[in-house]
C-alpha cells in the first residue's frame, strides 16, 4: 500500500533537533523522502505498524505532529509533481 508520511518536529531545544533527526532516519529506512518532512512509503501492513510504532515511541505528542495517509491506487493516480522530481521507482529495474 502507498503511505504518505508527514511529520512536524518541535526543534527549539535540542531534545527536539534530536528527534527530528530520529524521526528522519526511521522513515528513510521505509520510504523516500520528496519533501523535508514527507516521505513517499510502499508498505505493507507489517511495516507500516512496524514503523508506526517505531515513531510513537521517538515523537512528544504534546509538542510533534504525526501524520499517516494512505493513498489508493498506482503513485501516477495521485502524485502530479511540478519542478524537480527525485522520486525512483524501486520496483522497476534501475540502471546505474
Amino acid at each position: 500500500m502507498n503511505i504518505l508520511i508527514c511529520y512536524d518536529v518541535d526543534t527549539t531545544t535540542p531534545q527536539g533537533r534530536r528527534r527530528l533527526r530520529k524521526v528522519a532516519k526511521a522513515c528513510e529506512a521505509y520510504g523516500q523522502r520528496v519533501q523535508k518532512s514527507v516521505f513517499e512509503c510502499r508498505l505493507t501492513e507489517n511495516q507500516l505498524n512496524t514503523l508506526k510504532l517505531r515513531l510513537l515511541q521517538i515523537i512528544d505528542r504534546s509538542a510533534d505532529s504525526l501524520r499517516f495517509y494512505r493513498l489508493p491506487g498506482d503513485r501516477n493516480q495521485w502524485v502530479e509533481t511540478y519542478g524537480r522530481d527525485t522520486y525512483v521507482d524501486y520496483e522497476q529495474p534501475l540502471i546505474i
